[in-house]
């Protein structure tokens, strides 16, 4: 089992329930923040080995959270996940900044794969 670490931004309760309870019967530990304006203070704090970054996160945003970690010297390594339902995801991860993407709904099984790839690169 994995003792890695996974952040999630997300607003939405349902996602980060479901993703937390997943991700921590693969033996992640999971935390959870449902803003992203501290988002650098949020991933010195816990120091994750993976961050899942929600769009439509309230403040700033996931495409401005994302470009701040991937600007910042101690968080830029940290690999990042973008989740949205928006049609244009793949732009959107790539201004971000972000190392992949997921569309929203998505399958939970890819979810899961996804995850271990980028925390076992």
């Amino acid at each position: 089992m994995s003792s890695k670490t996974i952040l999630i931004f997300d607003d939405d309760t349902n996602i980060l329930e479901i993703c937390s309870i997943v991700l921590e019967d693969l033996g992640y530990q999971v935390a959870v923040s449902e803003t992203s304006h501290n988002v650098i203070e949020r991933v010195e704090e816990i120091q994750p080995d993976l961050i899942l970054m929600d769009n439509w996160i309230p403040k700033i945003g996931g495409v401005a959270a994302t470009q701040r970690l991937k600007a910042h010297p101690v968080c830029r390594d940290i690999p990042v996940i973008f989740l949205s339902a928006n049609h244009d995801l793949e732009k959107l991860a790539q201004d971000a900044g972000a190392d992949t993407f997921l569309e929203k709904p998505f399958d939970l099984d890819v979810l899961e794969q996804m995850v271990e790839e980028c925390v076992n690169k």
